[in-house]
């Protein structure tokens, strides 16, 4: 979480208070706890919208470790595949060679 995180939580807070407290007090119908649960709400919004960002993160992170493990094992099959194809390919040409030297005789 970074500071400007909650640097914006809190002034979606003040905003709120202050929105909520100026609109009220147009009609004269200031209410203390219609402002306080339009702080809340908007604190519930900031802090579940942070949730999101961190939630967000920790899953880049586990597709990276992942992206990561297949790399190592593609390099490995991929290692392994040519030393098969190595030594059949040996084992073909030592075939194709023999076989040539047969027909030459």
């Amino acid at each position: 979480m970074e500071p400007r995180d909650i640097l914006f939580s809190i002034v979606m807070v003040i905003s709120s208070f202050t929105l909520t407290f100026r609109w009220l007090t147009i009609y004269h119908e200031a209410d203390p706890v219609l402002i306080l649960s339009a702080m809340i709400l908007i604190g519930a919004l900031a802090s579940l919208l942070i949730s999101i960002e961190l939630r967000l993160k920790r899953m880049e992170q586990m597709m990276d470790e992942q992206v990561r493990g297949l790399r190592i094992n593609v390099r490995g099959l991929e290692e392994s595949i040519d030393r098969k194809l190595e030594s059949y390919t040996r084992l073909l040409n030592e075939t194709v060679n023999d076989l040539a030297r047969r027909i030459y005789r």
